[in-house]
């Protein structure tokens, strides 16, 4: 007994935490603060830049520039860029097509490439890892060299327009979405979040007369909310940001996305103040939709880190 208590008091000494606080230096902390102030300037000034841009005239813009003002809010502030946008382009009716088409491609994507990725990982499937590597090497290809390919198959197909069968998805909402729906790193992200939920669970339910896809859709998806948040933005992100597709596919009004809206701001007068009150506009949902999913997003990135 006294053997123990000389040796707890040795322990609460000060030459025994002593060496502790030596391996930690002061400068530390500090540094991790300066670093994390450093990122959070580089990432943030330029929209901070936007967002303050968007309320002041073209030419204070420009006169700003050569100092701190560009990112701060003084000089001839007012709302007449905003009031702008919606005077140049159809703008209600580009928000509304972006929001469409990215809701339903992740809504369709969530469903499909889960599903995809359920069958590679949970079931026994002659040649599922040859599949699974087959579409990872997609990744590979950079989706410009697939884009012409890609426009000339989609124009040979059959769409039913409301009357009749044409030919050629082109100048529709089919377009935009469909080709996006399958995703390789989605699936990948699934697999591997299905591949670390424990296999006893499906020989239980098979045992108590579950199918496959009743194991899907009770047991497996449940548990995998911070996988979904985490497809669900990387997924709603390019869906959103789409620029490239929409062009080439596109040519009225009714079906064009809001990225391809920017465009009409470069025709004849530019108009920058504009320009940043229509991307300021356009990037509220982004931030909204990270801003909600934050805490899954973050925790599927750093289980599949630890997993790794």
């Amino acid at each position: 007994m006294t053997d123990t208590i000389r040796d707890v008091a040795d322990i609460d000494t000060p030459h025994a935490i002593e060496p502790d606080r030596r391996r930690r230096p002061i400068w530390r902390p500090a540094l991790t603060l300066a670093l994390k102030i450093v990122l959070a300037l580089v990432f943030g000034l330029p929209l901070v830049f936007m967002i303050v841009s968007s309320f002041k005239p073209d030419a204070q813009i420009f006169g700003d520039l050569d100092g701190i003002q560009a990112f701060l809010p003084v000089g001839n502030l007012s709302f007449d860029n905003y009031l702008g946008v919606f005077d140049r382009v159809p703008f209600a009716q580009f928000l509304f097509n972006s929001i469409l088409i990215s809701v339903l491609t992740v809504g369709l994507g969530l469903v499909v490439n889960s599903l995809a990725a359920f069958a590679l990982s949970r079931m026994r499937i002659p040649g599922g890892r040859i599949a699974l590597g087959v579409i990872l090497a997609t990744l590979i290809v950079p989706f410009e060299v697939m884009a012409l390919p890609l426009l000339w198959e989609v124009n040979q197909l059959p769409y039913f327009d409301g009357t009749q069968i044409v030919q050629g998805w082109l100048d529709t909402y089919t377009v935009q979405i469909v080709p996006f729906i399958a995703n390789a790193f989605s699936i990948f992200l699934f697999y591997q979040y299905f591949d670390s939920i424990p296999k006893e669970l499906d020989e239980a339910a098979r045992v108590d007369g579950a199918g496959w896809f009743r194991i899907y859709r009770s047991i497996i998806m449940p548990l995998a909310g911070p996988a979904v948040a985490t497809v669900a933005i990387l997924t709603f992100l390019p869906a959103w940001n789409q620029y490239l597709w929409p062009l080439m596919v596109t040519q009225s009004e009714a079906v064009r996305p809001a990225m391809v809206g920017i465009d009409y701001f470069k025709q004849l007068n530019t108009s920058w103040g504009q320009i940043m009150a229509y991307a300021s506009i356009i990037t509220v949902p982004v931030l909204a939709l990270f801003v909600a999913f934050q805490r899954s997003f973050v925790n599927s990135i750093a289980s599949q880190g630890l997993k790794g």
